[in-house]
């Protein structure tokens, strides 16, 4: 097999999506797969659907087409607000967008009056954490302004927080949105098929408030794929962790001294190299660079180390095993170097069928016979 290369266990992100979709059904919350991470790979999609989510949402309206051409035949949501220069392909690959724009929304119209059809219109309300949205003594007078646009239809309210600021959502910010709902609703005259509290950042909340409001769905990227969710990190209970798994190739292994020597500046991105001990450690460079994942993401394999990376090359100080070139290195991810090892032209995407085992999809590689691959825990 090829390296690097991302491994996806395809039963793992279903398995989660189902667990999140069971915790949630019971409260009246239903589930939007995010396919972003993995540039709206099918396969992942498809998973996701399997373990109950009614529709995907993507921030690109290029991963939308990729999910279109790949016979995805579910509800498809633009995640971000539509560019004007691709208002044309917002309206051809997504039944609904995420918006906040008069201008966009007027060239949405005119879009769907082209092409002869009704897009859908979530508005996104600013509730504290300073990314999209509009202020909440707007959001009616916008509500009303969608309702007079031919071509499209006032699908609901939305919110996203945690994601600039870090700003939790609790009952406060949820209630805001609710009562935002109701007065759009007595403004309009009709109920809203929307109400999308937010991403996985808002799980914590939904899975223990007394009264979850008008909220209905939640766009779930990161519990679905990593099962952790995004405030703290932390691993979410009976949620699969191991997803995913970057896998390179070692190119040099030797015994080098523990540390440089010379003179001491900069090193390749700007930072200073950690100061370590002396003596000599077994030391060996991994065919993954910056441009495929993000050190700080990687999690080695137990008993190695990771002491840095630059564009191209992964050094690791591999402790007491016995790595030689050829091998290969597993390492788990967070979120982060997901999203860089998911985009990079250099990385094999290599999802696996449910029910694969870990030693029947990886093992040695194919080339040269001999070579073995030390997994992460």
């Amino acid at each position: 097999m090829t390296a690097p290369r991302l491994d996806i266990d395809l039963g793992a992100i279903a398995g989660n999506t189902r667990i999140l979709v069971d915790r949630l059904a019971p409260v009246g919350i239903r589930v939007t797969g995010v396919s972003k991470a993995l540039r709206g790979l099918p396969d992942v999609a498809e998973a996701m659907l399997r373990g109950g989510a009614t529709g995907l949402g993507d921030s690109r309206v290029e991963n939308l087409q990729r999910l279109r051409a790949g016979g995805v035949a579910a509800p498809l949501t633009l995640i971000r607000s539509p560019m004007l220069s691709q208002v044309e392909q917002a309206i051809r690959m997504s039944d609904t967008s995420l918006n906040t724009e008069p201008a966009v929304l007027a060239a949405l119209s005119a879009a769907a009056l082209n092409h002869g059809t009704t897009h859908g219109v979530v508005l996104m309300v600013e509730l504290g954490d300073l990314r999209e949205g509009i202020a909440a003594d707007d959001v009616v007078s916008a509500a009303l302004s969608v309702e007079r646009l031919p071509g499209l239809t006032l699908a609901g309210l939305g919110t996203n927080l945690a994601c600039q600021s870090g700003v939790v959502p609790d009952q406060r910010n949820m209630d805001d949105l609710s009562r935002l709902v109701e007065a759009v609703e007595a403004a309009r005259g009709r109920t809203l098929s929307v109400v999308s509290g937010g991403n996985s950042a808002n799980l914590a909340w939904a899975l223990s408030s007394d009264d979850i409001g008008r909220i209905d769905e939640l766009r779930l990227g990161e519990s679905i794929l990593l099962g952790t969710e995004p405030l703290h990190r932390n691993p979410i209970a009976g949620l699969r962790t191991d997803a995913f798994t970057l896998v390179g190739e070692v190119i040099e292994a030797k015994t080098k001294p523990a540390r440089p020597w010379g003179e001491i500046a900069q090193a390749s991105f700007g930072h200073q190299a950690p100061r370590r001990g002396g003596g000599t450690i077994r030391q060996a460079i991994v065919a993954l660079g910056r441009q495929d994942a993000d050190p700080d993401g990687l999690t080695p394999p137990e008993g190695i180390t990771v002491l840095g990376m630059s564009s191209d090359h992964l050094v690791v100080d591999v402790g007491d095993h016995d790595v030689a070139v050829g091998d290969e290195l597993a390492f788990g991810l967070d979120y982060s170097a997901l999203v860089r090892a998911a985009t990079s032209p250099f990385v094999t995407v290599s999802p696996h069928t449910a029910g694969q085992t870990r030693a029947s999809r990886t093992g040695a590689r194919a080339e040269n016979g001999n070579s073995k691959e030390i997994p992460h825990h």
